[in-house]
């Protein structure tokens, strides 16, 4: 859908239910960042275990 139809289509609404889908573009948004944050955590995993698995860190380990 086209962004020009979609604000047409939002200018139609009354105020209450502008307001539902700034709420509903806001939660897909914070969704979106959230799945980002996940993947980037996921993917530096990895790289942090490597550098922190080892034996002048294992005494870190025990603690």
């Amino acid at each position: 859908m086209q962004a020009e139809k979609l604000v047409e289509k939002i200018k139609q609404l009354p105020p209450e239910r502008v307001a539902e889908v700034e709420d509903f573009i806001d939660f897909l948004t914070q969704r979106d960042e959230r799945r980002l944050t996940q993947a980037a955590m996921l993917t530096a995993e990895d790289s942090f275990r490597q550098v922190q698995d080892n034996e002048e860190d294992a005494v870190y380990d025990e603690l």
